[in-house]
């Protein structure tokens, strides 16, 4: 008698792991909030690519010159984002120095949520890596004078860099 292999769950766990699709790694899953550009799916974190967010300890101040956490504002805000579309897709193009995957992710309703984070002024374009990508997403939340841009902040690579008492290579 031959044993039967239910299908339907190496289905699911070759979708919520991973999956080669024409050589980029895709993970699709429940997204955990790591901080502003970091998540992770089925253990696995993910960087999200070409921006560049305020970390989770980072203070900024608004308008009247008021310092607030501008870090855990913008993780909040990504966690919030994600929930109201699941689930999260990402689009790996390799990996970085942390062994995290840098990604595209979009949520299921097909927004991008790199974009997103831009042009909320949860995170910055970082031209380094994203080559302007997201040029017009930041000019849009700077025009709104909206998340980081509504007062002063120190641009997220400078200030890890300034913590670690070391060259920024922003």
């Amino acid at each position: 008698m031959r044993k039967r292999i239910p299908l339907f769950p190496l289905l699911l766990a070759g979708l919520v792991f991973s999956s080669v699709s024409a050589g980029a790694e895709q993970f699709i899953g429940r997204a955990s909030v790591i901080d502003g550009d970091t998540i992770e799916i089925a253990g696995q974190r993910i960087r999200l690519n070409g921006i560049d967010a305020p970390e989770s300890w980072q203070a900024c101040r608004d308008a009247a010159g008021r310092p607030y956490r501008c870090g855990k504002d913008a993780a909040f805000a990504l966690d919030e984002f994600l929930s109201k579309s699941r689930p999260i897709r990402c689009v790996g193009h390799g990996k970085d120095r942390y062994r995290r995957v840098v990604a595209d992710c979009f949520r299921a309703d097909g927004q991008s949520v790199n974009s997103w984070l831009v042009r909320q002024g949860w995170a910055i374009d970082w031209l380094r890596y994203s080559k302007g990508v997201f040029r017009g997403d930041q000019a849009i939340a700077q025009g709104a004078r909206t998340g980081v841009w509504r007062g002063s902040f120190e641009i997220p690579c400078e200030a890890r860099a300034a913590r670690l008492k070391r060259r920024a290579a922003c």
